[in-house]
């Protein structure tokens, strides 16, 4: 049995105890147990919390079957984009970024397009926040500088 004892203290309230209990018979030290098995655990169901309230996974407003299970294969595979998005952003502010920041941060920008033949260029605007982070990560996207 591994048990963690710790307080959490929030300016303003009153310390609170938040013991941790975990109970196994795999054949490994306590930290490993609790730091790459059990916390691993919870980073999954942050994982599965992001498909709820990032992509709205969840979301089967259609009166069909197939209609609602193509909008969850979708939602799936936009999931999957934003993995590869996060971990392309590995060098920036963004490298461990929930879907819904990624979201609201990067995506969701406005930018003039320019397209020819060869290329498609974005301008982003002067005033964009996270320009910077937004060419790292073109850039391992595999984006030509201009």
């Amino acid at each position: 049995m591994i048990i963690k004892a710790e307080v959490v203290r929030h300016p303003g309230r009153e310390p609170k105890d938040n013991p941790r209990f975990v109970v196994t018979n795999l054949k490994h030290s306590p930290r490993h147990l609790y730091e790459a098995i059990y916390c691993a655990r919870g980073d999954v169901e942050n994982r599965i919390k992001e498909l709820h309230h990032g992509l709205e996974i969840d979301r089967t407003s259609c009166t069909r079957f197939l209609a609602n299970q193509l909008r969850g294969l979708l939602t799936a595979a936009a999931y999957v984009l934003y993995q590869e998005l996060r971990l392309r952003a590995a060098r920036t502010a963004f490298r461990s970024a929930q879907v819904s920041t990624l979201r609201e941060q990067l995506c969701k920008l406005g930018a003039w397009v320019e397209s020819s033949v060869r290329r498609i260029v974005l301008h982003l605007p002067a005033s964009c926040l996270h320009r910077h982070d937004w060419q790292i990560i073109a850039r391992q996207l595999g984006a030509a500088p201009a």
